[in-house]
Parts: structure tokens; sequence; C-alpha cells
């Protein structure tokens, strides 16, 4: 409770404790209350509210107001993250107020989205990886357990990029044991599935495990279908594609797939991912 505000109120308002407390209740109990924090009960409380003209509510915090704004902004960091638009990613995290989101309990998500967009900025390796050690710190056991997989995801990706595979595969084979056991429940669990399912199948893809990539990103189209969410199809469909070409499968096959990706990028509106699937069709159907 605003005690301060309730005292300044009354003192605005020209009432002394004596004065505002005459008819409701004793000059004892609103000095206890202004004093000692004790609050009386809510009949009094509501009647000296009513004879200051002080809303009730304006006494207390706006319960879940700060975690709803932080956890809005958080989800649009991770709409970013699953759209590739990694510059906004980067301008929300830096505007936000880690003092905040420690307080609002939303740290491992503010850790999760800042470790891949260290990824994709090819911030230093020691650093990427101690952001996604906080994921994995011992007090965030099973009630967090989708933080932990995707701090292995993360740092399967690091181990990647510095082609050290051994490590990465150790990393994603982590994810693969417990991401098809992760329930779907809210659109946010479905992004995080899938951005898990979708980097293992890039790992395997590299590895030239074409059978096992092309099985992750077919669960990542049947997660999208079965979701209704369309911004992994796009790059799930051309990526099969890109596992077609390197397998040597026919180019009619290989177009067909890219010219779904197109269809669903287009939708989406990705322009990079539809340049690059344009690009790739000019290359594999070029003009005499």
């Amino acid at each position: 409770m605003n005690i301060e505000l309730f005292i300044a109120t009354r003192k605005e308002k020209g009432y002394s404790q004596k004065e505002l407390a005459q008819g409701i209740c004793t000059q004892a109990t609103l000095s206890r209350l202004e004093n000692n924090g004790q609050i009386p009960t809510l009949k009094i409380l509501i009647q000296l509210c009513n004879r200051l003209e002080l809303p009730l509510g304006e006494l207390f915090p706006k319960v879940g107001t700060q975690n709803t704004q932080l956890r809005e902004l958080l989800n649009q960091g991770e709409f970013y993250l699953i759209t590739s638009e990694y510059e906004s990613l980067r301008t929300l995290l830096e505007q936000l107020n880690l003092v905040e989101v420690t307080q609002a309990g939303l740290l491992l998500q503010y850790y999760y989205l800042l470790g891949f967009e260290m990824i994709f900025r090819q911030a230093p390796v020691t650093d990427v990886l101690f952001t996604f050690d906080k994921l994995l710190a011992e007090e965030h056991q099973h009630p967090q357990e989708i933080y932990q997989l995707l701090g292995y995801t993360g740092i399967g990706l690091v181990y990647l990029r510095e082609g050290d595979l051994t490590k990465a595969e150790y990393y994603f084979n982590q994810v693969l044991e417990r991401v098809y056991q992760y329930p779907t429940n809210t659109i946010e669990e479905v992004w995080k599935v899938l951005n898990m399912v979708f980097h293992c199948g890039l790992f395997y893809g590299e590895q030239k495990d074409y059978e096992s990539s092309d099985g992750l990103f077919q669960y990542v189209f049947s997660l999208c279908a079965k979701n209704h969410v369309t911004y992994y199809l796009a790059r799930a469909v051309f990526q099969l594609a890109q596992n077609a070409l390197q397998a040597g499968q026919e180019k009619g096959r290989v177009l067909e797939l890219l010219q779904d990706a197109r269809a669903y990028a287009k939708v989406n509106d990705n322009q990079r991912l539809l340049k690059q699937i344009n690009t790739q069709m000019q290359e594999l159907t070029p003009t005499n």
C-alpha cells in the first residue's frame, strides 16, 4: 500500500489526523496506519479514502503491470528472433532495464534472447557462452527446463560456429533427447520448441546427415501446421530445399520446395528469405 500517497493527500486536503478520523475510526487507528503501516479494515479504509476523494485503487500497486509489460516486450523480442530481425531484437534488449527484468522474474527469457542475439552478431565466444551458462544454473531446474534446453541449443550453435563439431553434437543431442517431450500448450512454448528443433536440423544438415535433418524440419513443419504458426514454415521448407540440393536430388524437386518456401515467405513478408530464395531459383533456372 502506498501510505506516502495517503499521507500526502490528507495533508493536501488540509485534514489533521483527528479531523480525518472523526466519525470513521479512532485517531490511534489512523496513526497506526500512517506511522506503522498497520492497515485497518477495508470498510474503514474505504471511508477514509472517500473522505479524501482518493480512489482506493490508487493506494495499491497495479498487480502484474510491470510483469505484463516486460513479458510483452520480451515476447516481441522473441518474435524478432524467429523472423530473423536481429537488429530490432538487439535494440529492444538494449532498451530494457535489467533490474526491472530481474524483479519481474523474466531473467531467463532475457538471457535466452540475449544469447541468440549475440550469436548472430558474432559476439566473442566466451561472452556468448557465459550468457548461456546463466540458463544452466542449478537453481533453474525442472520448472525452467525449457531454458536449459535453449541454453544447450545456443551453446551447440557456438561450437558449430567455431568448427568444434564434437562438442556441438553433444549439446544438440542433449536437446533432442528431451525436446519432443516438452509441452507446447502456449504460443510462446511453440516458438521456443520450434527454435530448438530448427537449429538442430541446421546442425545435422551441415553434417550431411540429411535423413536426420529432414526429419527435424518435417517436425518443424508439422508443429507449425498444428499450432497455426507460419513464421518457421518458410525457413523449414527452404532448408529442406538446401538438403535436397546438397544431397543431389533432382532439380525439379529442389525447385518445388523453393516455390513452396517462397509462397510461405510471401505470406509472412519475410523479405530477407525471399531474396535468398529468388537468387537461388535464378541460379537453378538460368535464362538463355
